[in-house]
């Protein structure tokens, strides 16, 4: 798949609100360092999805969110176990978010919050935790090799959750479905632009580092040294959005040239179809 010739990550939010300072974009080239898209700028999610179709015209580019593109399905036959109507496979699943969260700048808050409540957990009085969190065969690929996925599509509490992120991402997905390819969903085409799931950690463990958070240039470019990157031209600090899309644009080009890349072992065409997958998972 080296027809891509750009790398992009973007680090999301799935906060309340119209703009978000936790939404950060980086790219990659084919070689060089990687750098920020409108460093300083406070996206909205909009905004993120209407500038990834007009640049994935541009030219191929491999784009990643780090947000589930669905959630488990497989573990237990159904998104929503003892809920009717709700689909199963991925992409109507994305309409069905789209059609029951109202929220702004493509939030999803409510659909956790409100209309299917009880298979989110918020706290220790919705009851024992374990019982809320499930996972995908992806995930548990990755946990298997060490690689930690700790967080559940259906955990909605703490700084660490994904819920909110992910299901406001769901709504991105349908946006955006129909005009660029989204894998493992669609088949990627020579030359052309596709969209994936990313997971930070993979990298930061690929780049030999234990910790899940980069703070400063010197711990970002040792990073980035690690991935066989060049060092990133940055002139101020940067905060931890900001290092996760770099750290992960410059691993996602390196991981382009794993034989396995898009074809990883596990990965069925039921799981394309109802969980997806994460780029950098083999």
């Amino acid at each position: 798949m080296t027809a891509f010739t750009r790398t992009v990550a973007i680090d999301w939010s799935g906060a309340k609100g119209r703009r978000h300072k936790g939404i950060a974009v980086a790219a990659c080239g084919r070689d060089g360092p990687p750098r920020l898209v409108r460093p300083g700028h406070v996206w909205s999610r909009t905004a993120v999805a209407d500038w990834l179709v007009a640049e994935a015209a541009r030219e191929p580019t491999l784009f990643g969110f780090d947000f589930s593109f669905a959630p488990p399905f497989a573990e237990r036959g159904a998104y929503l176990p003892g809920e009717t109507g709700v689909p199963e496979n991925a992409r109507d699943f994305w309409a069905y978010v789209e059609a029951r969260a109202p929220d702004e700048d493509l939030g999803a808050a409510s659909f956790l919050e409100q209309v299917h409540r009880p298979h989110f957990y918020f706290g220790i009085a919705d009851g024992v935790k374990a019982d809320f969190v499930r996972f995908r065969q992806c995930d548990h690929r990755l946990n298997a090799s060490g690689g930690r996925k700790t967080a559940s599509a259906y955990d909605a509490i703490g700084a660490a959750q994904v819920a909110k992120a992910s299901f406001a991402g769901m709504r991105l997905l349908h946006h955006i479905s129909g005009k660029v390819a989204i894998w493992p969903m669609d088949p990627i085409q020579p030359g052309q632009s596709a969209v994936a799931e990313i997971y930070t950690r993979i990298y930061l463990r690929n780049a030999g580092l234990s910790g899940t958070k980069l703070r400063t240039r010197t711990d970002l470019n040792l990073a980035l040294k690690a991935l066989g990157s060049p060092p990133a031209r940055l002139r101020f600090e940067p905060d931890d959005h900001q290092t996760d899309a770099l750290v992960t644009a410059a691993g996602m080009r390196a991981h382009l040239a794993h034989p396995e890349a898009f074809a990883p072992q596990g990965l069925t065409p039921e799981l394309a179809r109802t969980e997806g997958w994460t780029f950098g998972i083999v």
